[in-house]
This record gives C-alpha cells, sequence and structure tokens, in this order.
C-alpha cells in the first residue's frame, strides 16, 4: 500500500521557525515534524511513501533523501499551494488503495480501523472524522451524513452543516483521480480534497467514516509544538 503526504505548504503560522526551515522539518518533541507523519503511514502499513512538497523542497529531500526506515521515499513539487486537492493530482497517477495524510498532523490513534473498515466495504475513500464544536467546524472539511451513510462534505463552511470533521487521514482508491480533475477552485480559490471527495459522493460511490480513537493534532502554531510535545511526554 502506498502513502502520500501532502507536505508543500509554507508555514507562515509557524513563522520565524519555518522564516529558513521548512515545516516539515520543524522540530517537534525532538524530531522532524515530518518524521511523525512518516511513522503514522508505517504503521498501517504503508510500504513506499510520495511526499508532496513545495516550500523549501531541497531541504526536506536532502534530510529524507531516497529512504525512511526502510520504505523507498518519491518527491513531487507542487509549486504553487493551490488547495489538498491539487496537492493530491501532482502525484498522480495511483497505484492502488492509498493512505493520504497531512504533513502536520500527529496522530496517536487506532488507524488501522481507517485501513481495514476500506478494504472491508469496497470504500472508494474512506476517512477518518471526529466530532468537535460548531466554532472548530468553521474551519476545516465538515462531513454531511444521514443515518450514517455520508451525503456530503464542504470545506470550512460559515454555517457547519454537522460537527463531524475530517482529521487529515483517509484512504482512497484511484477512483478519487477523475474527481480531482474535476475540481473547481473554492471561494478561498483553492482546489480542496473534500470536494473532490463530495463529488464522489454526488456520483453514487461508497465513502466511509470511522470515528477517532485517540488523538491527532495538526501543529500549525508554535503553541501547537508545545501541546503535541506534552501529549507524547
Amino acid at each position: 500500500m502506498d502513502g502520500i503526504v501532502l507536505a508543500a505548504g509554507s508555514g507562515t503560522r509557524l513563522r520565524p521557525l519555518t522564516a529558513d526551515t521548512p515545516k516539515g522539518l520543524v522540530r517537534v518533541a525532538g524530531r522532524p515534524l515530518l518524521s511523525h507523519v512518516f511513522d503514522t503511514a508505517l504503521s498501517v502499513g504503508v510500504e513506499r511513501l510520495t511526499v508532496v512538497v513545495g516550500y523549501r523542497a531541497g531541504d526536506i529531500i536532502d534530510h529524507y533523501g531516497d529512504g525512511y526506515r526502510g520504505v523507498p521515499v518519491e518527491y513531487v513539487h507542487q509549486d504553487e499551494q493551490l488547495g489538498t486537492g491539487h496537492a493530491l493530482r501532482r502525484a498522480f497517477p495511483l497505484g492502488g488503495t492509498t493512505v493520504v495524510l497531512n504533513g502536520d498532523n500527529v496522530c496517536r490513534a487506532d488507524l488501522d480501523r481507517v485501513v481495514d473498515r476500506h478494504r472491508a466495504t469496497d470504500a472508494a475513500a474512506t476517512l477518518l472524522v471526529e466530532s468537535v464544536t460548531r466554532e472548530r467546524a468553521r474551519e476545516t472539511g465538515v462531513v454531511v451524513t444521514d443515518d450514517g451513510r455520508v451525503t456530503g462534505l464542504v470545506e470550512k463552511p460559515d454555517d457547519p452543516p454537522s460537527t463531524l470533521v475530517v482529521r487529515g487521514f483517509q484512504v482512497v482508491e484511484p477512483t478519487v483521480e477523475p474527481a480531482c480533475r474535476l475540481l473547481t477552485p473554492s471561494d478561498r480559490g483553492e482546489y480542496e480534497l473534500t470536494d473532490a471527495v463530495d463529488l464522489l459522493v454526488k456520483a453514487g460511490h461508497r465513502v466511509e467514516t470511522v470515528e477517532l480513537d485517540g488523538w491527532c493534532h495538526n501543529v500549525n502554531d508554535t503553541a501547537d509544538i508545545e501541546r503535541v510535545t506534552e501529549r507524547l511526554g
């Protein structure tokens, strides 16, 4: 199984730490942020990693080279940060079932459940989700369900239709490729992966969710570094 890590962003909220360092190499609990993400990928059986790089890409490539803990690592470039859907497109074509991870998300959770559900249901996509406050739901991708069935997704809505949100870990099939190619820019001018999954739902494909058992924490600013470091002990 392949893994794709979306790590092209410049990490503006982490400045000055990212003034001359890519976000993925900022140290969290004594290790580069991307090392935590790579370990998450390997923990669910990923056997090859593709990293989507952008800001200070050369630093990431020099640091990790062509392998991590015995797993091959390849790189593709997203020179313009035009959203997660656009970033995923840079890694096409997919070779089969693929885990897609946000490059700034540290997890300590039972993520094997997401892979197992995906395989058991023949879903086009299976999403790790979490119930949050309405305020937090306005800041990320929101999943809409009806009697447990996913009926739609929307990115950063002003008025969230639910408080179930995606947590930066999903398993997808190559079916997602045409959906990503059909994307148009959102109101924020970006091509969103959540919109691609929403297109899959509207086309009648099966999309599954698994609720978070454990914790995941996005590292967006220095306060997040402190929180994650504390949680990791």
